[in-house]
Protein backbone atom coordinates (compact mmCIF):
# COMPACT_ATOMS: atom_id res chain seq x y z
CA UNK A 1 0.00 0.00 0.00
CA UNK A 2 1.19 3.49 -0.78
CA UNK A 3 0.89 6.59 1.32
CA UNK A 4 -1.32 7.80 -1.54
CA UNK A 5 -4.27 6.00 0.05
CA UNK A 6 -3.94 8.17 3.15
CA UNK A 7 -3.47 11.29 1.06
CA UNK A 8 -6.54 10.39 -0.96
CA UNK A 9 -8.70 9.95 2.13
CA UNK A 10 -7.20 12.93 3.95
CA UNK A 11 -9.57 15.28 2.16
CA UNK A 12 -12.85 15.70 4.08
CA UNK A 13 -14.89 16.05 0.88
CA UNK A 14 -13.57 12.75 -0.44
CA UNK A 15 -14.37 11.11 2.89
CA UNK A 16 -17.96 12.41 2.62
CA UNK A 17 -18.20 10.98 -0.89
CA UNK A 18 -16.82 7.64 0.32
CA UNK A 19 -19.35 7.68 3.16
CA UNK A 20 -22.12 8.30 0.63
CA UNK A 21 -20.90 5.44 -1.57
CA UNK A 22 -20.81 3.10 1.44
CA UNK A 23 -24.58 2.97 1.10
CA UNK A 24 -24.27 1.60 -2.43
CA UNK A 25 -23.85 2.55 -6.05
CA UNK A 26 -24.73 6.17 -6.85
CA UNK A 27 -24.76 8.52 -9.80
CA UNK A 28 -23.16 11.96 -9.55
CA UNK A 29 -26.45 13.77 -8.89
CA UNK A 30 -27.20 11.52 -5.92
CA UNK A 31 -23.72 12.08 -4.50
CA UNK A 32 -24.12 15.85 -4.92
CA UNK A 33 -27.35 15.73 -2.88
CA UNK A 34 -26.15 13.34 -0.21
CA UNK A 35 -22.63 14.74 0.26
CA UNK A 36 -23.68 18.39 0.02
CA UNK A 37 -20.98 19.31 -2.49
CA UNK A 38 -21.34 21.13 -5.82
CA UNK A 39 -21.31 18.91 -8.91
CA UNK A 40 -17.97 20.24 -10.14
CA UNK A 41 -16.39 19.36 -6.79
CA UNK A 42 -17.97 15.92 -6.72
CA UNK A 43 -16.76 15.22 -10.26
CA UNK A 44 -13.21 16.32 -9.41
CA UNK A 45 -13.09 14.25 -6.22
CA UNK A 46 -14.62 11.21 -7.94
CA UNK A 47 -11.88 11.44 -10.56
CA UNK A 48 -9.24 11.43 -7.82
CA UNK A 49 -10.94 8.52 -6.02
CA UNK A 50 -11.18 6.62 -9.29
CA UNK A 51 -7.54 7.25 -10.24
CA UNK A 52 -6.38 6.13 -6.80
CA UNK A 53 -8.40 2.90 -7.08
CA UNK A 54 -11.06 3.59 -4.44
CA UNK A 55 -13.99 3.95 -6.84
CA UNK A 56 -15.17 2.12 -9.93
CA UNK A 57 -17.41 3.57 -12.65
CA UNK A 58 -20.10 1.63 -14.48
CA UNK A 59 -21.82 3.15 -17.50
CA UNK A 60 -25.58 2.65 -17.56
CA UNK A 61 -26.95 4.27 -20.69
CA UNK A 62 -26.41 8.02 -20.31
CA UNK A 63 -25.59 7.68 -16.61
CA UNK A 64 -22.36 6.78 -14.88
CA UNK A 65 -22.74 4.86 -11.65
CA UNK A 66 -20.01 5.02 -9.02
CA UNK A 67 -19.27 2.45 -6.34
CA UNK A 68 -16.52 1.67 -3.86
CA UNK A 69 -13.91 -0.95 -4.63
CA UNK A 70 -13.03 -3.15 -1.64
CA UNK A 71 -9.32 -3.66 -2.40
CA UNK A 72 -7.92 -0.33 -1.16
CA UNK A 73 -9.92 -0.63 2.06
CA UNK A 74 -8.64 -4.17 2.55
CA UNK A 75 -5.09 -2.86 2.08
CA UNK A 76 -5.72 -0.11 4.64
CA UNK A 77 -7.15 -2.66 7.06
CA UNK A 78 -4.11 -4.92 6.60
CA UNK A 79 -1.78 -1.97 7.20
CA UNK A 80 -3.69 -0.92 10.34
CA UNK A 81 -3.99 -4.44 11.74
CA UNK A 82 -0.69 -4.47 13.70
CA UNK A 83 -1.56 -1.08 15.22
CA UNK A 84 -5.04 -2.29 16.16
CA UNK A 85 -3.48 -5.28 17.89
CA UNK A 86 -1.09 -2.97 19.77
CA UNK A 87 -3.97 -0.80 21.03
CA UNK A 88 -6.13 -3.79 21.92
CA UNK A 89 -3.29 -5.21 24.02
CA UNK A 90 -2.86 -1.87 25.78
CA UNK A 91 -6.59 -1.56 26.39
CA UNK A 92 -6.67 -5.11 27.76
CA UNK A 93 -3.86 -4.25 30.21
CA UNK A 94 -5.64 -1.04 31.16
CA UNK A 95 -8.89 -2.96 31.73
CA UNK A 96 -7.11 -5.52 33.88
CA UNK A 97 -5.50 -2.74 35.95
CA UNK A 98 -8.87 -1.06 36.48
CA UNK A 99 -10.42 -4.37 37.48
CA UNK A 100 -7.60 -5.02 39.96
CA UNK A 101 -7.98 -1.54 41.40
CA UNK A 102 -11.73 -2.03 41.80
CA UNK A 103 -11.16 -5.34 43.63
CA UNK A 104 -8.71 -3.66 46.02
CA UNK A 105 -11.15 -0.84 46.61
CA UNK A 106 -13.99 -3.29 47.39
CA UNK A 107 -11.81 -5.13 49.97
CA UNK A 108 -11.44 -1.97 52.06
Amino acid sequence: MHIDAFQTLADPTRRRIVETLRRGERQVGDIVEEAGVHQSGVSRHLRILHESGFVSVRPDGQRRLYSLKPEPFQELDAWLSPYRKLWEERLDRFGAALEQRQKQKNKK
